[in-house]
């Protein structure tokens, strides 16, 4: 058999540390080898290492990703983003899809980076369609990882994602439910979320198992107190999580700044702010606010800060799910271009925006989204979580439970086993 290949393709930086996260689990699946056959089984049995190419970012790239292009330098928020992107957008999607054609892989993995990786995926399948002879077979298996949120908008695209996807690799317990019920012929997997790996161990959610580095990270147990500052500290912790892209950035951190300057008129506070851009830590914005101690200016480290805080301020996303690993009360807002949020306003039906409070049914989190995203409205909130010691306790609580439906440890082996089965075990192509 020859050499297998797969092509990923992740977006943004997110997508790229769940790709690289995948990539580890599969080449730790293809060193196993081989599963029972099935009456559908190909022969898989060669001394080759699987080939894997496409679009990422340098963590894709360190796990051994043939990098053909950084996507992540790229990576867009919102409506008006994208179209001042569109014509480079078209480049690259062009680029991607006679890549695909060229090298023909047997598994396409589309890694989150739904608005780009649902049309990837539906022109592959269509230049399938069209080439299909039966001197040309290619038919690649195609894997969406990580669920569009179309239970959130748009439902009836599930119907379309049924058509050209083979795979749906679902991080959120409920979907799998929901596309039985709006796309019965897709095949769902849920393989848990990703966010527990990376925090395993630690938290509320922990499971107190090893790390990747063979290492038990040195972070509060289910049992810690989160109800009193840490650490004997006189003044409870709060983290300042606006956001990594620029534009996030540029939207938001003189919001969480005004907030901790009324937060801290009323009592004492610490503040950490966490970012990964190094040079905004000695920005004349922050140095002039007067509200970080050095230790917290400079500060790049979110499990450990996250395992100190009593309460964050923090924008919406993939954070508000690692606040809450680590049983974290937050105050959540957005703030984005107006015509990015109103056409979301009309699009999305969930009454909540944070994940949290999507899988408790309830509002954990405190939400504030655009207009109502301001430095009083995030003050009042942190403050009045600051003030209720039972409050906190009782959010701990219920964030537990939450943690807990994510799964437990491997959402990245189970993926790599589902994407493998693919391979190994499929009725003939559906064309």
């Amino acid at each position: 058999m020859k050499r297998p290949s797969f092509m990923l393709i992740a977006g943004e930086p997110s997508g790229d540390l769940l790709g690289a996260e995948l990539l580890h689990a599969l080449r730790a699946r293809f060193a196993r080898m081989p599963d029972p056959p099935s009456p559908h089984a190909q022969p898989l049995t060669t001394d080759l290492p699987p080939a894997f190419f496409g679009a990422g970012g340098p963590r894709m790239a360190a796990a051994g990703l043939e990098l053909m292009l950084d996507l992540t330098q790229h990576s867009v928020i919102g409506l008006s983003d994208t179209l001042k992107k569109y014509f480079l957008f078209k480049r690259i999607f062009h680029r991607l899809v006679a890549l695909a054609r060229d090298r023909e892989p047997e598994v396409i993995i589309c890694v989150d980076f739904s608005g780009f990786n649902r049309r990837f995926a539906h022109a592959v399948k269509e230049l399938v369609r069209r080439r299909h002879a039966w001197f040309r077979n290619w038919a690649p298996r195609i894997v969406q990882y990580v669920s569009p949120q179309v239970w959130a908008s748009r439902p009836g695209r599930a119907r379309q994602l049924a058509a050209d996807v083979d795979l749906l690799l679902s991080i959120i317990p409920f979907e799998q439910t929901w596309y039985a019920e709006h796309s019965p012929q897709l095949r769902v997997e849920f393989v848990g979320h990703p966010v527990v790996d990376r925090f395993r161990g630690s938290g509320i959610g922990g499971q107190g198992t090893e790390n990747e580095a063979g290492r038990k990270p040195e972070f509060p147990g289910p049992s810690s107190d989160r109800s009193g500052p840490r650490d004997g500290d006189s003044a409870p912790l709060v983290l300042l999580l606006p956001g990594s892209r620029p534009d996030e950035l540029r939207r938001h951190l003189g919001v969480v700044i005004d907030a901790a300057r009324k937060i801290r008129a009323t009592r004492a506070v610490r503040f950490r702010l966490v970012t990964p851009h190094k040079d905004l830590m000695g920005s004349a914005l922050l140095r002039g606010a007067g509200l970080f101690e050095d230790s917290d200016l400079h500060s790049y480290d979110l499990a450990g800060s996250l395992a100190e805080a009593d309460v964050a301020i923090t924008k919406s996303g993939t954070i508000t799910l690692e606040c809450a690993c680590f049983g974290v009360p937050a105050v959540v807002f957005y703030k984005t271009s107006w015509p990015t949020y109103c056409v979301g306003r009309l699009a999305v039906k969930t009454r909540y925006l944070a994940m949290p409070n999507l899988l408790a049914g309830e509002p954990l989190y405190p939400e504030f989204i655009q207009h109502s995203a301001t430095a009083d409205n995030l003050a009042r909130a942190a403050l009045a979580l600051l003030d209720d010691p039972a409050r906190r306790a009782a959010i701990k609580a219920k964030l537990a439970a939450v943690v807990r439906s994510l799964g437990p440890p491997g959402a990245s082996g189970r993926a790599a086993q589902a994407i493998w089965s693919t391979l190994v075990s499929r009725p003939p192509e559906r064309v």
